[in-house]
């Protein structure tokens, strides 16, 4: 090394990391390797996760349950499981009106009157089971498979699987706006675990003006062309050196990813070539800001996987919503029909129009869209107008990429309680997706402390009656 250097080597990556972080580490690997090999024909390339967090209540949203205004202010006629706060009360009914939609007729309730007419294009599950009843474990669960920290997200698991189709951004980007944050469990939960680092989720934040720290420039291109091939030169003799030792390597690549990234960040997120119709079509041009902060998600996500990338988390934003707590905005303990509807007033246009603008670009047929939270809610009351946490049984929803659209799958009982058909849980919705990308989930696998490990763990199958 040349200790004349001005900008030595410990300074050069010292500075890269310092606002790149997760970003730009992924193009360390592979960047001139051919993309990994589906097991066989996929139907999809892509997966758009819009994830619910705090645990939105099936029995309010797309599983209604008449039985409950027959109960209501009674108690349960059946047993009561345990709960997270254990405040239990009577039979709770929805203060929402459900109505059926579309040529399946599925029943969506009134707080969704955007996206339920986009009911044709999903499959609704409603028979899925989470085995945790807390949310950081929760969310551990449906993210990476196991209810504690240390393991791959879906996300890193897919980007590892398939390979990243745009060298430029990352196979994994996470979405926030308007003050979100990581759900509990933080931001593990978008991490690659024992998976190459390269395949972690990277966060961006849409509404700011650097959506990650150091992304614009602070000299011209060319200046820091100039700078990176003197490096580069140095960086070399290292390299080799050392025998050609890959984290070196993967070091050095790094300089380059991230100076990819300062022209490819800003021009995603300027949406300036957007047309004032797709803006509005989202609801961008919304008086709540809570739905404009999610409608730019939303409309990022679809330029996202346009760009090629595999995996795209939307966050819920959780600020002046009135309800629920920051990391978990859907989990309303109390006041129920006002949370609820709060959220779903954010998200409703959002999605929906996400679902149209990707049908109209003919990117839905090779993009799943993936709406879920952690666990669902009890049919009867915690104290006297909230529902505590229900992992026997919930609702999500699964739209495009070969997905029978229309399509309802699983029951839960009369009052929404216990799963009575088709129980099902995140190995098995894991398993599909993966089987839509073209990756056989059992094969799927990673070498760590001895064992091959993988996203479904030793479990899950492929939900085939809700393949087209």
């Amino acid at each position: 090394m040349n200790l004349h250097c001005p900008m030595n080597r410990r300074k050069m990556l010292t500075k890269c990391s310092t606002g790149f972080g997760l970003f730009a580490l992924q193009g360390l690997v592979g960047q001139n390797q051919l993309l990994a090999k589906p097991h066989f024909s996929p139907k999809a390339k892509n997966v758009i996760f819009c994830y619910m967090s705090g645990g939105v209540s099936h029995v309010d949203t797309f599983d209604p349950k008449p039985k409950l205004q027959e109960f209501a202010g009674k108690p349960m006629p059946v047993k009561i499981e345990r709960t997270q706060f254990n405040n239990n009360g009577n039979v709770f009914p929805s203060p929402f009106k459900f109505k059926r939609y579309g040529e399946s007729g599925i029943p969506v309730s009134s707080i969704f009157p955007r996206t339920a007419k986009m009911v044709d294009e999903m499959a609704v599950i409603r028979s899925m089971t989470s085995k945790v009843n807390e949310h950081a474990q929760g969310n551990y669960a449906i993210h990476t498979g196991f209810p504690f920290m240390g393991h791959p997200s879906a996300g890193a698991w897919i980007s590892y699987g398939l390979g990243n189709l745009n060298q430029n951004l990352p196979g994994f980007v996470v979405l926030h706006s308007g003050g979100s944050v990581p759900p509990h469990g933080g931001v593990g939960l978008y991490g690659s675990g024992y998976l190459p680092a390269n395949n972690q989720g990277s966060i961006l934040q849409v509404d700011q003006d650097e959506p990650i720290q150091n992304v614009k420039p602070r000299e011209s291109f060319k200046n820091q062309r100039d700078r990176l091939n003197f490096h580069k030169s140095f960086d070399m003799d290292f390299l080799h050196s050392t025998g050609k030792n890959s984290q070196v390597e993967a070091a050095i690549r790094n300089h380059e990813v991230a100076y990819k990234m300062q022209a490819a960040v800003p021009e995603l997120c300027d949406l300036k070539g957007e047309t004032e119709t797709t803006k509005k079509l989202y609801g961008l041009d919304s008086t709540d800001v809570q739905t404009a902060g999610y409608a730019r998600q939303c409309l990022l996500a679809r330029r996202l996987v346009e760009r090629g990338v595999r995996f795209v988390e939307l966050s819920c934003l959780n600020e002046g919503i009135g309800a629920g707590n920051a990391p978990n905005p859907w989990d309303q303990h109390g006041a129920l029909e006002k949370g609820h509807a709060a959220m779903a007033h954010q998200v409703d246009q959002p999605i929906a129009g996400l679902l149209q603008d990707l049908k109209v670009r003919g990117l839905l047929d090779e993009t799943l869209v993936i709406w879920a939270g952690e666990f669902g809610r009890t049919p009867f009351s915690q104290g006297s107008n909230g529902r505590d946490h229900n992992p026997y049984g919930f609702s999500i929803w699964i739209a495009g990429g070969g997905i029978k659209g229309g399509t309802v799958y699983g029951e839960t009982d009369e009052f929404g309680y216990h799963v009575t058909k088709d129980k099902c849980d995140f190995y098995d919705l894991w398993a599909t997706v993966l089987h839509q990308l073209g990756i056989d989930h059992e094969n799927l696998t990673y070498r760590h402390g001895g064992r091959d490990l993988r996203l479904t763990d030793v479990h899950g199958r492929v939900l085939s009656p809700i393949l087209a």
